[in-house]
């Protein structure tokens, strides 16, 4: 019975990575198809205003802005507000007063307001869809949605084409060459935002490697409760408190004390005796240094040059003996008297 509960269970799960996997492939279809007639409505509106495109980049900003437009030439009569940010309203409307496009014909103008419409009906399509898919992150990738949570990772697996990956796509999820840097949907991350500004590059990066790894534990459905999404989080939090942290101070290390009593210990060995013994102070030199006192200082060593040789050179003074060798039967002789 058991075993039958465990089978069921397995066929309900492959059934639900199934049904994520053919909707993320109706997501992508639906990208590219709003990319299409987005290039056509580009085509067609060119005529009438050729800078916006330049403007305005955003595939659904661009569709809802010429829906709006129209063939107006004043653009101090149109309304934009909700639909563009105030900064690109205004480069809007100082382009459109120096403008070279003409109205469109009726034809050509309806035939791009179809397209609008065609536009905004994909578009809502697609947030049905990621809606859906938002719903049931819990238990296809409970993992990657602990880390990231689940509305950019229904956006993640839905580019990716499936947790594996379906075909080579442009990692618009990481960062997009025609913005600023990170402009993608891990930006979208509570994570992220929460991370401060100077070290957002830092972040991404490491909040890619922690996603990367609840991705490979998803896909081997190796924890379904999410206990090592939750982990990989708290991880991800840890390190940046750790970046945060100011750096340990410096410790002062004090001087010696100077002329203290305890000399600084010599290195000792057979090299160190033979550098000794070879700059060692000789005999003579000794001899040199040292004075009687009582005695004149009279040497013939010294004699017409100024020098003081001291006790060397005295009569009967010094070190230097004959050395008397006795032989053995006498050396007897004297020890036995």
């Amino acid at each position: 019975m058991h075993n039958l509960e465990v089978a069921l269970q397995r066929e309900s799960n492959d059934h639900d990575y199934q049904l994520i996997v053919d909707c993320n492939a109706l997501s992508v279809d639906n990208d590219n198809e709003i990319v299409a007639v987005h290039n056509f409505i580009r085509d067609k509106y060119r005529l009438k205003f050729p800078e916006l495109e330049s403007i305005v980049r955003h595939a659904i900003d661009y569709t809802g802005a010429v829906k709006k437009i129209g063939n107006e030439m004043d653009l101090t009569l149109v309304n934009l507000e909700g639909l563009l940010p105030s900064v690109t309203i205004m480069v809007v409307s100082i382009m459109a007063s120096t403008t070279t496009g003409k109205p469109l014909p009726e034809n050509v103008l309806e035939e791009t307001i179809d397209a609008c419409n065609r536009v905004f009906a994909l578009d809502s399509a697609k947030k049905k869809v990621l809606d859906f898919l938002e719903g049931r992150m819990g238990y296809i990738a409970p993992n990657l949605s602990a880390v990231v949570g689940s509305a950019v990772a229904t956006k993640l697996i839905g580019i990716a084409g499936g947790l594996l990956g379906a075909k080579k796509t442009d990692r618009v999820w990481f960062s997009n060459t025609t913005s600023r840097f990170c402009n993608g949907y891990l930006e979208l991350t509570e994570a992220f935002q929460a991370t401060p500004s100077y070290l957002r590059s830092r972040a991404c990066r490491l909040l890619a490697a922690k996603s990367t790894l609840a991705v490979r534990v998803d896909s081997a459905r190796g924890d379904p409760s999410g206990s090592a999404g939750r982990a990989l989080r708290e991880a991800f939090y840890n390190k940046i408190e750790k970046w945060q942290e100011p750096p340990p101070a410096k410790l002062r290390k004090p001087l010696p004390v100077p002329d203290s009593e305890s000399k600084r210990k010599k290195r000792s060995g057979l090299q160190s005796r033979k550098m000794k013994e070879r700059y060692a102070m000789t005999d003579m030199r000794k001899m040199a240094n040292m004075m009687l006192f009582g005695v004149p200082e009279e040497s013939y060593l010294c004699a017409g040059y100024g020098n003081d040789y001291g006790m060397l050179g005295q009569v009967g003074f010094g070190k230097l003996r004959l050395s008397v060798s006795y032989p053995r039967a006498a050396l007897d002789c004297i020890i036995r008297s």
